[in-house]
């Protein structure tokens, strides 16, 4: 049931701007889907660390099995894809003034997102398979922007949304 909330400024920017990350992740995975092989070979380099130093040290991680490369990169579309969907729910349900529900989904969506980027991209990707020692196949800088975008979007979510002092902590 919608909140009896009226629409505030910040309800607007939470509806846009989770509406922004619902956007921005489904064109990545759409373009993941009809691209596939672009960022296959992104996954694929990065899980076989080809392009880092290859310390004999680090190198007993890499995967170079192309199947697993692959089913990888399949779980990673399905995940933004799922990502995509719930934000976009959110977003309606922001737009629908539902802000209990809203606020809850977008959080879901949101730390969907966070998840892949943080602890996929940037601690899998950057620190166990040495993501971080390639000049070509380094998406490092890229996911820091999107836990950035992100991280900003889901506290914005949680701002008390209020009038006249009043706060709305659901």
């Amino acid at each position: 049931m919608p909140t009896t909330t009226s629409r505030t400024p910040l309800a607007l920017a939470a509806t846009l701007l989770t509406a922004s990350v619902a956007l921005y992740m489904a064109l990545v995975a759409f373009g993941n889907i009809t691209d596939f092989g672009t960022n296959q070979q992104f996954v694929r380099h990065v899980l076989a660390m080809d392009t880092t130093f290859k310390d004999d040290d680090l190198m007993w991680r890499a995967v170079t099995s192309k199947g697993l490369q692959d089913a990888a990169y399949v779980a990673i579309i399905a995940w933004e894809t799922a990502a995509a969907l719930v934000l976009g729910y959110g977003t309606w349900l922001w737009a629908r003034n539902d802000h209990p529900r809203a606020r809850r989904l977008s959080t879901y969506g949101l730390l969907m997102v966070l998840l892949l980027f943080g602890a996929g991209f940037i601690a899998i990707g950057g620190e166990w398979f040495s993501m971080w020692q390639s000049k070509t196949w380094n998406g490092l800088d890229a996911a820091t922007r999107v836990i950035l975008f992100s991280g900003v979007v889901l506290v914005v979510n949680h701002l008390p949304l209020g009038q006249g002092g009043r706060t709305d902590h659901s």
